[in-house]
């Protein structure tokens, strides 16, 4: 069916945080993301509260709409680094997530493994971190990736180009004012320079009133209601507007908005009002992609991401400590992936994940709150030294291999 519709993405994520590791654990101790005793930094422990906050109800909420409504399609992307805590502390998740996939109205989108900002320093690692995420998710769900992400919905004219050359079909990120200029979010458009590959552009206006303002009471809107919200994104369509692109993190649904705030039996009514109309649907990001054509052409020559009022990476690199985690790690990647130690390179990768570079942020005020939120550190730089503590620690083991010759 071709129709109005709205495509629902939701990006599902949990880093390997590191443990408090002090230098007196470097060169003694190899053990950077386990800890038993900091609940805010224990990654299982983390992992259980939101698999039973967020990913157990609401992906029995989205098998509900998918049993109930013929039309209703989702998009998820799946890191790697959380794939692989799931098997290990929640099989069950992986369970449910597969259940949802075989529905064949979910679709899987590609990014890199580790949840990374590789596409800016390695070219090669990031495309290793990109076929390695397309295998797992190949043995996992049996499915292959057509749509393509990247992390933190970065995103520039080369990103796209690359994409576009390594046979996706979509990509997308975040539907910035001053990039779309005049234009609406609410089309397919086509990166300038690209052959094939189609563009989607989060609605971050639409996405945001769920994810950051739902539950927020000084909020002018609260409390939001399905019909009100049903009626923002008919009025955003208007008469010729194709899509609306709600993009945003799975977590959302029952960890950032916690269940009591309604936010589950929101989703649900919202899906049934939208779908009562018989001249509306969802996609899925490639569905979209091969349902519409480009009304533009859309260029980017600066990178830009979902985060904070800037809408770049200053996010992750826009202070020195950030800089300078970022500069060190890569410079040892040559060296690390000779050893062919397993342990070691699985070790370095996790430490790619950019959420690492994400708790070094020092913003202040409205995006400063935001920051402080996802943050397991008191400060950005205790997340800083224990960074690079761990950091100390790999080069020393690397030290190591070269002292026994490789």
């Amino acid at each position: 069916m071709t129709g109005r519709g709205i495509v629902l993405y939701l990006h599902v994520h949990q880093p390997w945080r590191v443990r408090d590791y002090t230098v007196f654990d470097t060169a003694e101790s190899h053990d950077y993301f386990s800890s038993t005793t900091e609940v805010h930094r224990n990654n299982r422990t983390i992992f259980e509260k939101v698999a039973d906050k967020s990913y157990r109800p609401m992906n029995a909420v989205l098998k509900k709409m998918l049993d109930s409504h013929p039309e209703f399609k989702v998009s998820l992307s799946i890191t790697g680094t959380f794939m692989e805590q799931a098997e290990q502390w929640a099989p069950d998740v992986i369970d449910s997530f597969r259940e949802l996939v075989q529905t064949g109205r979910v679709e899987i989108v590609s990014e890199t493994y580790y949840h990374s900002l590789a596409f800016f320093y390695s070219r090669s690692e990031f495309e290793y971190q990109v076929e390695a995420h397309r295998s797992k998710v190949r043995d996992l769900f049996g499915v292959e990736t057509t749509a393509f992400r990247n992390t933190e919905l970065s995103y520039n004219d080369e990103l796209a180009k690359w994409a576009d050359g390594y046979g996706y079909k979509a990509i997308i990120t975040e539907g910035w004012d001053p990039v779309l200029g005049w234009r609406s979010p609410n089309y397919v458009y086509k990166p300038v320079g690209t052959d094939n590959i189609k563009l989607l552009m989060k609605n971050y206006r639409l996405s945001d009133d769920l994810a950051f303002r739902f539950s927020n009471k000084a909020w002018e809107q609260y409390p939001l209601n399905a019909d009100t919200y049903d009626d923002w994104v008919n009025s955003s369509l208007g008469d010729e507007g194709e899509i609306v692109n709600l993009f945003m993190d799975y977590e959302t649904f029952g960890e950032h908005q916690w269940a009591d705030t309604g936010i589950f039996d929101f989703f649900e009514a919202f899906v049934g009002k939208w779908l009562q109309n018989d001249a509306n649907t969802f996609y899925t990001i490639s569905q979209a992609a091969d349902t519409f054509e480009p009304a533009d052409d859309v260029s980017s020559p600066n990178t830009i991401t979902w985060a904070d009022t800037e809408r770049d990476l200053t996010a992750w690199l826009g202070n020195s400590m950030q800089h300078e985690a970022m500069h060190h790690l890569y410079a040892l990647e040559e060296d690390i992936l000779r050893t062919g130690d397993t342990e070691l390179i699985s070790d370095w990768r996790k430490l790619t994940t950019s959420d690492h570079a994400y708790y070094m942020c020092t913003k202040w005020f409205t995006d400063g709150d935001v920051h402080a939120y996802f943050s397991p550190y008191d400060s950005p730089y205790d997340a800083f030294l224990y960074f690079m503590n761990a950091l100390r620690d790999v080069r020393f083991r690397l030290m190591q291999h070269h002292r026994g010759g490789w």
